[in-house]
Order: C-alpha cells, then structure tokens, then sequence
C-alpha cells in the first residue's frame, strides 16, 4: 500500500545502466546529516521497480529514519528508484518431492538520492540475497533502506563542496577511450553539464589504445584508459596527468545451463581455458573445482577481445599471475591461442549472451547490463569471491595513496582479485587552454561529488585518501 503521504509520483529518467550489489557512495564521515525529509519516485512503471518502492517506503515508515515529503518540491532529497529481477533457476528443496518447486531470482535493485537542484548525494545497488524469508522484492527493499539508514547515520549524505565555476566554451572537450567504465563516464559528463551549464562532453568509447593514440596526434582533449603506467604503453608520446576514476572489476561470464550457474573459477583455469589446453565444460580440472555444478559435456565456446583493450591489459596480468605461458602475452592486444574475437565489453558481453557453452571477460557492469551469469574468482586467501561493490573496495583499500599499485591479487580475504583503478589522461600542457581548465574544474567535480554516482553503477568509488590526494594533486 502506497503511503498517504506521498501523493505526487512522477516519472524519472531511467538510470542509464542496471546494476549489482552495494557500496555507500563517497564522501566525508561523521559530517551531520542536512536531509531530513525524502521524495521517493520511481525511475519507471514496472511491476517489479513499483513493488520495491512500496516496500521501501514501508521500511522508511515503520523506522522514522527520514520523513516523507508530498512531493519533489518540498523535499530535503529524492530518491531515484529502478529494480529488475528475473527467474534464474528453480529447484525442488526436498529432492525426493518435486510438489514444492522454489524459484530463484536474479536481478538488481538500485538508488540515486540526490538534491531538489539535481546535486548527487549517494548512491547504492543491491542484488538478492541467496537467502531471503519476504520474496526477493522485499529483500532488495530491505537491502536498499538498511544502506541508505547506515550512510545516514555515520553523516556520509550531505551536499558537496560548491564546484568550482566551469569557464565559457564554445565547443565541448573531446574524450575518448576504454570502453570499461564508459557507462559511468556518461553519466558523469551529462550530469556535470546539466550542474554547470556547459556544453555536454561527448565520450566515444573506443578501447584505450586508440584512446592513448587519438590524446597523442591531438585529435582529443583528453583520453580515458584501464592501462596503468604511462601513455609510452600505447605508443602516445605525450607528458600527461593521469587521475584514477573509479574502481572496477574484470569478471569471467558464461552462458550455461541450469545448475551451472554458480561457477567457481581460478586464475590457473582461466590461463588455460584461453591458452586452449581446457576445452570442454566437464573437463575433470573444472569438475573438482564445481562439485555441486552439473558441468556440459561441451566445447566451450571461447570469446575475447579483438580491439586495443584495457581491459584485456588486466584480464592477461591476472592469468600472468598464473601461468608462465602468459607472462609474456600482458598486453592490450593479444595473439590468442584460441577464441573468437569481439569488440568492446559490449562486443563480448553480447557474444556471450547469444551463444550456449561460452565464456568471456567483461567489466562488472556489462555482465549485469546483458543479465549475464559471471563466475566466483579464488582470490591469494583461497576465498572464491563474486565481485561485487564490497569486494572491490576492499580492494582498493590496500593501495593507499599510490595511484600505480596493481589492485590484482590484492590482500586480504575479502578483496576481489581481478580488480582495477581506470584513469583520465590531460594533457600537463594544452593548446586550447579554456577547454584545459574546463576539463581540470570536472576533474575537481568528478573526484568529488560525482563519486556519489558511481555505486549504483557496480562502480566502487576511490578510497577517499587517493581522491583527496589525487585533488591536492590538480592544485
């Protein structure tokens, strides 16, 4: 039942990408709380996205925890909502008797609270639990309405510092580069225009090496790569600041049947699966490694990139990490022993998605874009880890301050292992230099506020020492 006071519901953007579990978004702790009163309005009519609200404002209710407004106008925030869920499997909870057949659901719920005047303030995404008692709309509700009650408790939700005044221009910055966080990026660059007023910048996500070339010959103002190390990698001769973004994570997807669906991969597989030396899904290495999954007798089905790729840049580092066959194949482009090759993480997840008995390596997002099932990776503790928002932050949190450290095969027992920083790359010294300081004050706005939109993207945002750092840095 909708509550009686909340009598104005209007129809708000669909979030540009779906998404995967949960993280507060970034911003100081401790800091009192400014929003008392909440605006919830669902991002669109769907059955499964109106079911969570309601069951979201209900939690807000029965805890008093924010008040709720009439409407958008009179409210301190608006929560933005939009959850999908879909059928995965069923299975019979007593195997003799098949009269009880219970469903499992996947899917995502996720959460943009930000000002009337469109300032970002958090954001969150949850997945189902594996156990739930209410149904999984319940749980997703649950999930979402504990997170925002903990961030308002430790002060993490309060309006950002003021942006700095982004000056004239008369022609947006042009950007180009890795297609692994380019969901996010668009996101970013249309709501740092609609903040300033300023042309939108458009992003052409074309790899990162063709990135790192086009920043080189001129022909963009600034590009975007998942390559650590300097522009030299790609061949970009060219004295560059480059700023981490957010944090992501490489995940192995597959399309198989039924009870293969929780999937428990090693680097050591991974090696070879995409060296050829496995080559079908009941190969007795991934058996030991899946006891309870009822593996294929069938070829796999190998898929990879086939353009400049950053993300193929980390994807070979970890199998490196593994295989002495690879530790001389790290790169953004590779001579692959066997596959088919496919552009962008668009390119794979698609393949992937159309074509039974197959595996590919995405970014988090584009796995849960395509509703596509992605494998448990054993990180160094022997914990086989899906990834998700917690596990990439932990992560992250081992590297400091340092913006080169590897994050694959970081410590700790809850930490991700194919884990990564993405970067933007300007130019120390720009010919046009009003674009140059345009794109500096959205560098300011992107280490800061815009980090508050990455959770509901599956992206971790940067530990905020780094990204304190990181603006002492642009200084």
């Amino acid at each position: 039942m909708k509550s009686p006071q909340r009598t104005e519901i209007r129809r708000a953007p669909l979030l540009s990408v779906p998404l995967l579990l949960l993280f507060a978004a970034h911003a100081p702790a401790q800091q009192p709380s400014a929003i008392h009163s909440v605006f919830v309005e669902p991002a669109d009519s769907t059955p499964t996205t109106r079911a969570v609200e309601q069951e979201f404002v209900r939690h807000l209710q029965t805890a008093g925890a924010l008040s709720l407004a009439p409407s958008a106008k009179a409210a301190d925030a608006i929560l933005h909502l939009h959850a999908v869920l879909w059928p995965s499997a069923t299975y019979a909870p007593n195997p003799k008797s098949r009269t009880v057949v219970v469903s499992e659901f996947n899917g995502y719920a996720s959460a943009d609270l930000e000002t009337p005047a469109n300032q970002p303030l958090w954001s969150y995404l949850v997945t189902p639990s594996r156990f739930h008692l209410g149904g999984p709309t319940e749980d997703l509700a649950a999930q979402l309405f504990e997170s925002l009650r903990a961030a308002l408790k430790s002060g993490a939700i309060h309006p950002a510092e003021a942006s700095t005044a982004s000056p004239s221009v008369k022609q947006a910055p042009r950007v180009a580069g890795a297609t692994f966080p380019a969901p996010l990026y668009r996101k970013w660059f249309e709501t740092y225009a609609e903040r300033t007023g300023t042309p939108p910048i458009a992003y052409d996500a074309t790899g990162s090496v063709m990135g790192l070339e086009l920043l080189a010959a001129g022909k963009i103002d600034m590009a975007a790569s998942d390559i650590p190390g300097t522009p030299e990698t790609a061949g970009a001769e060219v004295n560059t600041l480059r700023v981490p973004t957010v944090v992501g994570g490489v995940v192995p997807i597959f399309n198989l049947p039924g009870d293969a669906r929780d999937l428990r991969l090693s680097a050591e597989l991974l090696a070879d699966i995409y060296s050829g030396k496995i080559t079908r899904w009941n190969d007795p290495r991934l058996r030991r490694a899946n006891a309870s999954a009822d593996l294929p007798d069938a070829p796999i089905h190998v898929v990879h990139r086939s353009d400049g790729s950053g993300t193929t840049f980390v994807f070979t580092s970890f199998l490196a990490t593994a295989s002495a066959d690879w530790r001389g194949k790290v790169a953004p482009m590779v001579d692959w022993p066997t596959g088919v090759g496919e552009t962008g993480n668009e390119g794979v997840a698609g393949d992937v998605a159309s074509t039974p008995d197959s595996i590919g390596y995405v970014e988090l997002t584009f796995a849960i874009q395509h509703r596509l099932a992605y494998a448990s990776v054993r990180n160094p503790a022997g914990r086989y880890l899906r990834a998700d928002l917690a596990s990439l932050t932990a992560a992250a949190q081992t590297a400091g301050t340092s913006t080169s450290a590897s994050l694959l095969n970081a410590p700790g027992p809850n930490s991700y292992p194919i884990a990564t920083f993405t970067y933007f790359l300007l130019p120390k010294a720009a010919a046009n230099s009003t674009q140059h300081a345009a794109l500096l004050n959205f560098l300011r706005w992107m280490l800061t506020a815009g980090q508050r939109q990455c959770a509901s993207l599956a992206y971790a945002p940067l530990p905020k020492a780094l990204a304190d750092a990181e603006l002492a840095a642009l200084k």
